[in-house]
C-alpha cells in the first residue's frame, strides 16, 4: 500500500535549502518514491491555514519509506533540510480499492 509523506515547510535559509533540494530527489527515486507536490501555488481554503510551501512524496510501501528515511543517502543530506527550514511532517497510508 502506498504511503504519502506530507511536509509543510517554511524556508529560513534559502541557500542551504537549495543545496538540499538539489540532492533530495535522487535519494527519493532510489527508494521508489516520487514527488507529487513540490512547491507550487497554494490556495488557502479554510481554518486559517496558510503554508509557505508544501511537499508531498509518494512511496510504494511503508517499508520503502522507512528504508529511505534511514538510508545513508538521505541521512547525509537531512541536516541541510533541518537547518534551513521549519517544518511539520506526517506520513499517511493510502488506500486500496
Amino acid at each position: 500500500m502506498a504511503v504519502y509523506m506530507i511536509l509543510e515547510i517554511e524556508v529560513v535559509d534559502a541557500e542551504t535549502y537549495g543545496e538540499y533540494v538539489a540532492q533530495a530527489p535522487a535519494t527519493v527515486e532510489q527508494y521508489g518514491g516520487r514527488y507529487l507536490v513540490r512547491g507550487g501555488a497554494i490556495t488557502p481554503l479554510t481554518g486559517g491555514w496558510d503554508p509557505q510551501r508544501m511537499v508531498v512524496i509518494e512511496f510504494p510501501t511503508m517499508e520503502r519509506f522507512q528504508e529511505w528515511l534511514t538510508s545513508p543517502e538521505y541521512s547525509a543530506i537531512a541536516p541541510l533540510r533541518e537547518r534551513s527550514t521549519k517544518s511539520k511532517t506526517i506520513v499517511v497510508e493510502g488506500f486500496e480499492d
